[in-house]
């Protein structure tokens, strides 16, 4: 069973945003000029997909959270969980959004039963809400950010401290590639 779920953050402006710079400096009253001249800064999508048994996350920076970019997520998620050892996906589990009840998602997920959560009861989907919520604190928020590059580059080294490092309840204090059947032999490093 892999849980999917995506988190919309707010997009940080090169050099930093408020955050970096404080509510009322002139950095942020500049940014905040830009932004009314010309398009909004936007947000960036958190696609997550987390495999139930054991723990492992795998997630991206997407643009959008249209149907089409839930697919290539989708069918990107299945190749990364396949060369982690796990091939059948019997059940995904995700919330109502609209990239989710797509045509082009439900033949997306290649025989695997599609299952929706109740609307508005996030706990049926918890554990990729769980995730979410451990992204933000340990990641999202813990420090600032001068640029969306430089958060995106931070996330795929946040994604490897996560599952190969970080230490999991349902995995018995251990990280949650270790629960896997094969095992790992690639473990990289952590410079978290």
């Amino acid at each position: 069973m892999v849980h999917i779920d995506v988190k919309k953050v707010g997009r940080i402006p090169d050099g930093g945003g408020w955050r970096a710079h404080g509510r009322g400096s002139d950095q942020a009253k500049a940014a905040e000029r830009m932004k009314t001249k010309t398009k909004r800064r936007g947000y960036v999508y958190l696609h997550s997909a987390i495999d139930g048994y054991s723990r492992l996350a795998y997630t991206e920076a997407l643009p959008d959270e249209k149907a089409t970019t839930a697919v290539a997520f989708m069918q990107r998620a299945r190749a990364w969980f396949a060369a982690h050892g796990i091939t059948r996906i019997e059940r995904i589990v995700t919330d109502n959004g609209a990239c989710y009840r797509a045509e082009a998602f439900a033949r997306a997920l290649l025989g695997s039963r599609h299952q929706r959560i109740t609307p508005y009861t996030p706990r049926h989907n918890g554990k990729v809400e769980r995730y979410n919520r451990i992204i933000s604190e340990e990641l999202l928020y813990a420090r600032t950010w001068t640029s969306e590059d430089q958060r995106r580059e931070a996330l795929g080294v946040w994604n490897i401290h996560y599952n190969y490092h970080q230490p999991h309840g349902a995995a018995g204090g251990r990280p949650p590639a270790a629960r896997l059947r094969d095992g790992v032999t690639n473990v990289q490093a952590s410079y978290i």
